[in-house]
């Protein structure tokens, strides 16, 4: 471990991708418009009515949210580290001094900083324009900091450890593809879940999709109280332990197997 050395790692991976900030902001634009599609699609359908027990301002609110969130919690790891260990760039990671960990880390948090300078405002300005109803106290915003830690170690962890299949596979995409639409159907984001069909539902609460996005998002929205929040972060804290010891088991499992010429 040396964290000294991964801080400054991570600062300089920082300040390289700010120089090309155009080409990702104009990838997190592209992130941002399947939620903005659904926002203005079921804002529409419950015009000035409601839909589900959501008004229109209720969905504004949560596809806002969801945008953020989403931003915050996506994986970059899900596609660059399986890269890496194909083209046998990892070889130089694993001769630095510091564990191979800090450069994904400074990859993902600089990566974080450099989209949420485009997609905060443009939420911010989106927020002004569409007039969402959300009205939240000191302790559910302390719940949604909580989720939202929670969801993104989760998503991040759960990333990872697919993208490490690359030790084994040549090609994952496929896989990765699959968990990518099983995110889109059961984390909340073509539709809520409170929405969504009972089997799916019930779905989308037991599999870890809805924890990596859309249970912040609820608890932010004030759609969960009580002992569905509770279960909420039990279920949450459940998957983030065991990704995290399938993690810790494919990592060292993949070094064993691993060679590579070249990096």
């Amino acid at each position: 471990m040396n964290p000294r050395g991964g801080w400054a790692l991570i600062k300089r991976t920082w300040l390289s991708w700010l120089q090309y900030r155009s080409f990702f902001f104009l990838l997190a634009f592209g992130w941002m418009i399947p939620p903005l599609v659904y926002l203005f699609v079921w804002s529409t359908a419950a015009g000035g009515e409601t839909v589900g027990g959501f008004t229109r301002g209720q969905f504004v609110a949560y596809y806002l949210v969801l945008i953020l969130v989403n931003q915050i919690t996506y994986s970059q790891t899900n596609w660059t580290v399986g890269d890496i260990i194909r083209a046998g760039s990892l070889n130089t990671r694993l001769l630095y001094p510091m564990s191979p960990h800090y450069h994904t880390l400074a990859d993902e948090i600089a990566g974080k900083v450099v989209y949420l300078l485009f997609v905060i405002p443009v939420t911010a300005l989106l927020a002004v324009l569409l007039q969402p109803e959300l009205s939240a106290g000191p302790g559910q915003i302390a719940a949604f900091v909580l989720a939202l830690g929670l969801a993104w170690a989760l998503r991040f962890l759960w990333g990872y450890a697919l993208a490490l299949l690359a030790f084994w596979a040549t090609r994952a995409d496929a896989l990765l593809a699959v968990q990518d639409a099983l995110v889109f159907l059961l984390a909340g984001q073509v539709a809520p879940v409170a929405l969504l069909p009972d089997a799916l539902r019930l779905l989308a609460t037991i599999l870890p999709f809805r924890s990596m996005v859309g249970f912040p998002v609820e608890v932010l929205t004030g759609q969960v109280h009580g002992p569905d929040l509770l279960l909420g972060f039990a279920i949450q804290a459940a998957w983030l332990v065991g990704t995290a010891l399938v993690f810790r088991r494919t990592w060292r499992a993949g070094l064993g197997h691993y060679s590579a010429i070249g990096g």
